[in-house]
């Protein structure tokens, strides 16, 4: 009896898959690690990091998160953007 073959595991995507990220900051710009579903967040494009802050925004912040920076794997695309008023 042949058994189908097994499908490949779950693996996260690499970062030229998702290269756009967002860097989480304190007031002074220092990282801010985060927990839960919003920590290591990575996308496929830059609408789909932008749609994604302008939804977690104040789940961002509630969790000591003052402003972001995007990047598309290195480099440096805008920010810091504050996510206060």
């Amino acid at each position: 009896m042949n058994l189908p073959e097994q499908p490949p595991t779950f693996r996260s995507p690499t970062p030229a898959e998702r290269p756009w990220w967002w860097r989480l900051e304190d007031g002074a710009g220092g990282e801010v690690a985060v927990e839960g579903d919003l920590a290591g967040q990575r996308f496929a494009s830059q609408a789909d990091a932008e749609s994604w802050v302008g939804e977690t925004w104040p789940e961002l912040a509630a969790q000591g998160v003052d402003a972001v920076t995007l990047f598309e794997t290195d480099r440096q695309v805008y920010g810091p953007m504050s996510l206060h008023p």
